[in-house]
């Protein structure tokens, strides 16, 4: 266990993904980690399993982020299982692509509710809540940036998970709790993989100067960074863990 084994990790969407391997690396590096998801427990159970056969503790934990009432209950029940929460990694979201003039407001109103929405709601609970110390990590995307066509509402989703990332850093003065953003660029996650094409898989790891796909532990390391103590005196910063792309 490291110096960071007192301290309490909600990790939002971590059954899977980026969020897997963000909640396994804080598990090994000593956290306490609630494992969030926000419908299947069976893999977020198999990976607080997993997380505690490697030698840490680990919760499951379900909320769907896009409910208030819900993210609530998740800080509630962290504090009482634990005592209190230290980091918010805001892993959670949802990606819909479409032209504008194809968008349908059903999936417009979903990207607002889990990627924006959602992100607010948890904010606004450890803004409330984080103890000294502490330390948020919010989840952009390389595309605000890329501005690629068909994720012009994924990307405003993100642009304002930025922006609130920017003003809630400045709002908790005092406080002695960083707020952060990383934003990643293609990643080789079953989400990012599915459907795509090969020609289109092996086109996108060319993009970045390093010539590969970014992978889940590369991001899961970049938030490693940001909630351990040598980035104490990073704040209010959006980190692009790209390899260059953009």
């Amino acid at each position: 266990m490291s110096s960071q084994s007192n301290k309490v990790a909600i990790v939002t969407g971590a059954s899977r993904g980026i969020g897997a391997a963000i909640a396994q690396r804080l598990g090994r590096d000593g956290f306490t980690v609630l494992v969030n998801y926000s419908g299947d427990a069976v893999p977020a159970e198999a990976l607080v399993e997993q997380i505690e056969a490697a030698g840490g503790r680990a919760r499951a934990a379900q909320a769907d982020v896009s409910d208030p009432a819900a993210v609530r209950r998740l800080f509630d029940a962290a504090e009482a299982a634990f005592g209190g929460v230290d980091v918010l990694v805001n892993n959670a979201g949802i990606m819909a692509l479409a032209n504008l003039a194809e968008m349908g407001d059903d999936a417009f109103d979903r990207l607002i509710a889990v990627n924006l929405k959602g992100t607010f709601n948890t904010l606004r609970e450890a803004a409330k809540r984080l103890r000294s110390g502490g330390r948020i990590v919010n989840f952009s995307s390389s595309v605000v940036g890329l501005y690629q066509p068909t994720y012009g509402v994924y990307a405003a989703t993100k642009a304002g998970a930025e922006a609130l990332t920017h003003i809630l850093s400045k709002e908790l003065r005092g406080r002695n709790i960083t707020v952060n953003a990383v934003a990643p660029g293609p990643t080789a996650t079953d989400l990012f993989l599915k459907g795509k094409p090969q020609a289109v898989v092996d086109h996108l790891s060319k993009l970045a100067p390093l010539e590969r796909l970014g992978e889940p532990e590369d991001i899961a390391n970049t938030v490693a960074f940001l909630v351990g103590p040598d980035a104490g005196w990073i704040n209010g910063q959006i980190l692009r863990a790209n390899g260059g792309i953009v």
